[in-house]
């Protein structure tokens, strides 16, 4: 038999420890062999070099792709936010919405306010996202038509914030965002379809082959109760671009009717939970929400921000109520990813999981931190007693790494995001980017990863910086055991999917200040060049 597919004269670094090859054999949707051999297709590739594809372990799919139609908000002043704001509003009639995303008010030197829109926009609904997703601003005829233009409602686990006279200014924190649920939500499926595809087609562009989806079907991350169909359809239309693992928000969980004996106090209908589906399309852990974002001031630490005295942010519930969320999914047979980003909303978390673990004990579950954003010593050993898999995002360090440093000061700098310590305590820690809170690009990630310096050159833990080729590892083989896949993916090696990136040179052996000028040449997935 022939290969159909030769990748030959190239640099294939399989992660298999330090080992080099000069060649990858595909047949059908695996590698079949690492050397030259007779084959259908060859394709030269000059020297390039050859790495598994990318795996993103947390990103908002689409999220990001919705984002690529609307006003983007990822600017250096309020003055240039009011202008994007009004040149959308001059080119759509007066009864559309306008729908920006990407502000960061550490970069804009403050959050737009309600008269600021009005300013531009008079009389229009106007709906900006914060980049880190976990606030947003509304124009005051969004208020109006909910009813809080004069005085804020109380929202458990979120905040309408108010200025000095009680006034709404437009700004809505963490779980306060619902309150928008009826005016925007449920997205189309159709329009859902479009912004998967849209999303994916610029991840096969950037060497990525499978992403996790952080979060669908419910709480203020959701679009649409119905999100997985969503999936499905652009599936069946050949529309969904690369693998895809989905978690299932955890508002949508509720007690299901099963007998005692199966152990089962919470879930979806007909008892699907983790790991349903297959190599292209599955879901994943359920997705709970502790706590907010760190830049945003509204993650739950153990001692206040650097930058505002008195204020150690809060948890998005009822602390008794999140733990038992945690532990009954858990009994239930899901994975568990929680958000968690302040040190006290991961002290929650961790004592959760060991009661769990202990109660029900289940053998290599591989719970999940998601962003592990503050993150104290201990913590980080507990984790790893615990087979705790932490989720950072080094691309964070990168493009809000400012922001962070000062809402820590110099001194917990080093307890952001880190990837040193969790390596060394023996930690198999993913890559992943939370796009589109930050820019999504693997190489992007890995440089700050190796790295360790904000956009304007300022170190950040400069001690929590790792190898080009650890970076690499955590963005292949680190995700896919986050995932429970790397019996197929994270490797390039004979039997495992022939998901592959070729690069324009080794993120493990070039200068590190040069990682992120490395070009993605190809892309390939199940042995096809897409």
């Amino acid at each position: 038999m022939k290969a159909d597919l030769l990748l030959t004269n190239a640099r294939v670094r399989t992660l298999d420890g330090d080992a080099v090859a000069p060649a990858v054999a595909i047949w059908r949707d695996r590698v079949v062999a690492l050397e030259d051999v007779p084959a259908h297709r060859t394709l030269d590739l000059g020297g390039a070099v050859v790495v598994p594809g990318f795996h993103d372990a947390h990103n908002h799919m689409a999220w990001y792709g919705l984002s690529l139609a609307e006003v983007d908000l990822r600017v250096g002043s309020l003055d240039a936010l009011y202008d994007a704001v009004a040149a959308r509003a001059a080119a759509t009639g007066p009864d559309e919405w306008i729908v920006g995303a990407g502000y960061d008010d550490n970069k804009t030197g403050g959050h737009p306010t309600r008269e600021g829109l009005e300013r531009v926009a008079a009389g229009r609904k106007v709906w900006l996202r914060h980049t880190s997703g976990h606030m947003c601003v509304v124009s005051g005829a969004v208020l109006a038509e909910l009813g809080i233009a004069e005085s804020p409602v109380d929202v458990p686990g979120g905040l309408v914030v108010t200025d000095a006279a009680g006034r709404p200014t437009g700004l809505l924190q963490e779980q306060a965002q619902q309150l928008l649920g009826p005016l925007v939500l449920p997205y189309p499926v159709e329009q859902l379809v479009d912004a998967i595809e849209r999303a994916g087609r610029v991840y096969l562009s950037q060497g990525i082959t499978s992403v996790v989806e952080a979060g669908v079907g419910g709480g203020w991350i959701g679009k649409t109760p119905v999100e997985v169909a969503a999936y499905q359809a652009a599936r069946d239309a050949g529309r969904l671009p690369v693998r895809v693992e989905l978690m299932v928000a955890a508002d949508v969980l509720h007690p299901v009717p099963a007998h005692e004996a199966d152990g089962m106090p919470l879930g979806i209908d007909l008892g699907i939970r983790t790991g349903l589906g297959d190599d292209r399309l599955r879901i994943g852990p359920v997705k709970v929400f502790s706590d907010g974002s760190l830049i945003g001031h509204t993650c739950a630490m153990t001692e206040e921000f650097a930058d505002t005295p008195g204020e150690r942010g809060y948890l998005q519930g009822d602390a008794a109520a999140l733990r038992t969320r945690i532990i009954d999914a858990h009994r239930s047979g899901w994975r568990v990813a929680t958000h968690a980003i302040g040190d006290a909303a991961i002290d929650l978390v961790l004592d959760a999981v060991e009661e769990a673990q202990r109660r029900w004990p289940r053998p290599d579950v591989r719970h999940r931190i998601e962003h592990f954003g503050v993150s104290r010593p201990d913590q980080v050993e507990r984790a790893a007693a615990l087979g705790v898999v932490p989720v950072p995002q080094g691309r964070f360090v990168g493009e809000i790494g400012d922001g962070m440093l000062r809402a820590l000061g110099p001194e917990r700098a080093g307890w952001a995001y880190r990837y040193r310590s969790l390596l060394d305590a023996g930690v198999v820690v993913p890559g992943s980017s939370d796009r589109p809170v930050v820019d999504g690009t693997p190489l992007r990630g890995i440089h700050d990863m190796v790295n360790r310096r904000t956009d304007s050159g300022q170190p950040c833990g400069p001690e929590e910086a790792i190898t080009g080729l650890e970076a690499l590892r955590a963005y292949t083989l680190g995700s896919a055991y986050a995932s429970h896949a790397e019996r197929d993916r994270g490797t390039v090696a004979v039997g495992k999917y022939a998901d592959l990136a070729v690069l324009s040179d080794d993120p493990a052996t070039v200068e590190p200040a040069a990682i992120r000028d490395i070009e993605v040449l190809s892309t390939v997935l199940a042995g096809e060049v897409v």
